[in-house]
Parts: structure tokens; sequence; C-alpha cells
């Protein structure tokens, strides 16, 4: 009989498919619920220092004295912290899976602070989502991915618990990203963050939002990049992030090199059964296989381990096709 359990930032998990982070993941009640339909662990739902700022600034009135815009600033981000605190103990007192934090913040100083009261909370792990817009033509990459390595430094120096980056894909060189990013400290790379993205009204002549959700088309690009990252020397653990919606897919995940996969979108959609039926898929598909654990067949496929691993290196369609003319 197979067994699913493994480890992920240096925490024992019951099964390697996480509750990603979203508004399922916003409550205690809704933690007990993915435990008991066998997540490995859960994301809490990101504490956001831009929206907790936001509101204070839409509660300060235009007409109102210094003093008073600094305290309702102070009161706004004091009670979401506070809220965002008790959502983590609440959390860790009622379940025995692991509870992962997750932070999305804009300044240097808002990191680190966050940080230290989570754990302080209990919270078993750090995710935190790092993303800057790169807008200035004259700031090269080394200087933009510098920005990420000083917020891991100093959150490392900061926390015991450990730390995992939930990052975009577009980096000049992401073998390279990741390694630096595994040698100032962080322990897990999610791979990969979804991002807002503008869709364009054309009848209203307006700016609108695109979906946020994922669909399985979009595994593609990150069974390709998780492939690869997985294949490297660093020990840097995966979580594989997008187009999660069955045990298949999951499967992919990890037979590319995921130490886990965290579901999202799907739960939007099913809700936490999606997470015992993908558990359900992965043990009746590892007995088939004749798969004992995880770590049996995890990388399997990645570009350290198949024959041709230029599959994972060719970008161009006209040799893929040419077999069709």
């Amino acid at each position: 009989m197979s067994t699913i359990n493994t480890r992920y930032l240096g925490l024992e998990l019951k099964s390697p498919i996480i509750a990603g982070s979203s508004n399922f993941t916003s409550k205690v009640e809704s933690v007990v619920e993915a435990e008991a339909a066998g997540a490995g662990a859960v994301v809490l739902k990101s504490l956001f220092e831009e929206q907790i700022v936001s509101m204070a600034h839409s509660m300060a009135s235009k007409e109102s004295y210094p003093e008073a815009d600094d305290y309702l600033q102070y009161y706004t981000r004091t009670n979401s912290v506070e809220s965002y605190l008790d959502l983590v103990a609440g959390a860790r007192r009622r379940v025995k899976i692991p509870v992962i934090a997750s932070i999305n913040c804009f300044s240097p100083q808002g990191w680190t602070d966050f940080a230290v009261e989570i754990e302080k909370a209990g919270a078993s792990a750090l995710e935190v989502n790092i993303f800057f817009m790169p807008t200035d033509k004259h700031q090269g990459s080394t200087e933009s991915e510098a920005v990420y390595f000083k917020i891991i430094d100093n959150l490392k120096r900061k926390l015991q618990i450990p730390v995992s980056v939930k990052i975009g894909l577009r980096f000049s060189n992401l073998l390279n990203f990741v390694w630096q990013m595994h040698n100032h400290g962080a322990a897990g790379v999610v791979m990969f963050n979804r991002f807002y993205e503008p869709d364009f009204d054309i009848k209203n002549m307006n700016v609108v939002p695109a979906s946020v959700l994922s669909n399985p088309s979009e595994q593609r690009y990150v069974l390709r990049w998780v492939g690869m990252v997985s294949s490297q020397d660093s020990p840097i653990d995966i979580s594989a992030s997008t187009g999660v919606f069955t045990g298949e897919d999951a499967i992919k995940y990890l037979l590319a090199g995921a130490t886990t996969v965290q579901v999202c979108s799907a739960l939007y959609k099913r809700g936490f059964k999606v997470i015992t039926e993908i558990n359900e898929a992965l043990h009746k598909w590892m007995d088939g296989k004749e798969f004992r654990t995880i770590d049996d067949f995890r990388g399997k496929l990645n570009y350290r381990n198949i024959e041709n691993p230029s599959l994972f290196e060719r970008s161009q369609f006209m040799k893929h096709y040419s077999s069709y003319i």
C-alpha cells in the first residue's frame, strides 16, 4: 500500500497536496475543513500590506488633522495585523497539519515587522509573495533581483521558522535566481505566483482585471521550470502552483520534481473535496505503478533524469511540427 507523506520546508506533511492561499484559507473553520479533506498543509490567505495602507488612507478624511490621519493608519494597520495573528494562532490550536502564513508587502520594513509577529503567533513557516514591477528602464536585472535577496536576508536574520518565496515566472535566468535565493536562506520556492493582469473592455473603453483563476493548460510552462529547477544541485524545496484540478495534474508536477503541489483555483470551483479526490487518485496511480512512496518517483521526468533533456530546452515549433508537413 502506498504512502503519500512527505517533507516540505523541514515540516512533516501527510500529503504533498497543500491548500494554497485563498479565501478558502482565511478562516479557522476552513483550515479545519482542509485538514479533514486530507491537505498536507495550508497556506493562509495573504496579509497584504498594500491593502492595509490603502484602507487606512481611505478612512482618513481630506479635512482631518495629520495626527488624526496617523492614528487612523495606525489603528487600521494594527487591527488588520491583529486579526491575521488571531487566524494564525487559532488555526494552530485547531489542526495538526502545518499552518503556513503568507504575507505580501511593498516596504522593506513591512516584511520584517509582519513576519516577526506572525512567528510569535505560532506559524509553522512563512510564505512571502515578492514582486516588483520593473518600471525603470535604467535598472538592470541584477539590481532588480537584489531587492528580493535583501528581503530574504532581512527575514532570515529575524526568524527561526523556514521561509519560502512565491515568485513570478519572468526572470532573466530563473535557474540562477532560485539558486541565489537558496544561498540567501530561502528554504523553498513556490512556482508560480499569479498576478493582476489587465484586460481591455472595448465596449466601455476601460481597462479591467483579467480572470484571476488558473486553468490546466497553464501547467505547461510550470512543468518546464519545475523540471529544470529540481534537476539542479540546490536542495531548495519546490511547491508547484498553477492549474491543479485533478490527481493527474498533481502527479505531473511531482514527476517534474516538485516537493509539494498547491491547489487554489480548484477550491473555488469544487471546494475542499478536490483535495480528497487528488489524494485518492495519487494513491491509486502509485499502487498501479508499484511506487511505495513519493520519493520513489519524484523528479523521475525532470531535466536531469530523462534521456533527451533537450525536450525541456526546445522553444521553437518548427522541429516539432515538421513531421506533420
